[in-house]
């Protein structure tokens, strides 16, 4: 569904459903490159189980007009300016990597409209190697494969799919390879550059959920460990097979988890 967010258009998957403000909200924050297709079980699911759900494409991605916005504290804002376009007061903010930044700072600045966040694939502070950083300036290919293999756990060329016949690598590359140029850099430096994780978890009064992969290389679960402490009450699971693409890697037990927390 299309928004106007800021005189430019926004898109939201919404499940086929006009947003219902009798219902409760559930926004999915995708991760640095992405696009809201990152969520397809998850956000298919509460869509369709009395939910208002509004998967993002975030300013500048797939079908969300730009320009990409530079500061998670300028995205978290922006979160907010689309729960306004599409009329709607409250919201769980459910985010990934870059997304679970977006989440955090939600929930710290506007904490009468975030009723729950979960955060996935998080790390704080979430620093970006200089060679990650300098290539993804440089809009060379090697960037999008650095994201895309470090970006799952090892088992992932081995077959790893969940769903049988698809290819893990060749799906993350396929949507890298729609970015304009600059987003991903944009994404990179917006997560190294974000310095106010630990004010922002101090601040948190909703519930809070962390989704983590054991073996994810990009954020490993003990990068999130002190933020988790920082929130009064934080829930914390762990995804044994899964690396940093948890969506997809074990996007069963991801939406258990989520349906657990914000049931």
């Amino acid at each position: 569904m299309d928004f106007c967010v800021d005189g430019k258009l926004a898109y939201a998957y919404t499940a086929n459903h006009a947003p219902d403000a009798s219902l409760p909200t559930i926004v999915f924050v995708h991760g640095a490159g992405l696009d809201h297709s990152w969520w397809a079980l998850q956000s298919r699911y509460f869509g369709y189980h009395k939910r208002n759900v509004l998967a993002a494409d975030l300013p500048g991605h797939a079908r969300s007009e730009g320009p990409p916005l530079a500061s998670i504290e300028a995205l978290a804002n922006w979160v907010m300016r689309l729960l306004d376009a599409a009329q709607l007061d409250k919201a769980a903010i459910v985010g990934h990597s870059l997304g679970s930044l977006i989440a955090l700072d939600c929930a710290a600045s506007f904490p009468g409209r975030v009723t729950h966040i979960a955060l996935l694939g998080t790390a704080y502070p979430m620093k970006v190697s200089e060679s990650f950083l300098s290539a993804a300036k440089n809009n060379d290919q090697s960037a999008y494969d650095m994201e895309t293999i470090w970006g799952h756990a090892p088992q992932v060329p081995l077959a790893g799919n969940p769903n049988p016949g698809m290819w893990m690598y060749g799906d993350t590359l396929a949507r890298l390879a729609r970015l304009a140029p600059g987003v991903l850099h944009n994404d990179l430096e917006a997560c190294n550059d974000y310095t106010g994780g630990m004010d922002a978890a101090a601040k948190v009064k909703c519930p809070a959920l962390f989704v983590l992969g054991r073996r994810d290389v990009m954020t490993p679960p003990k990068a999130a460990s002190v933020l988790a402490a920082a929130i009064n009450g934080a829930q914390s699971i762990t995804l044994a097979p899964s690396g940093h693409s948890l969506m997809a890697e074990s996007p069963d037990a991801v939406l258990d988890a989520l349906i657990g927390f914000l049931n």
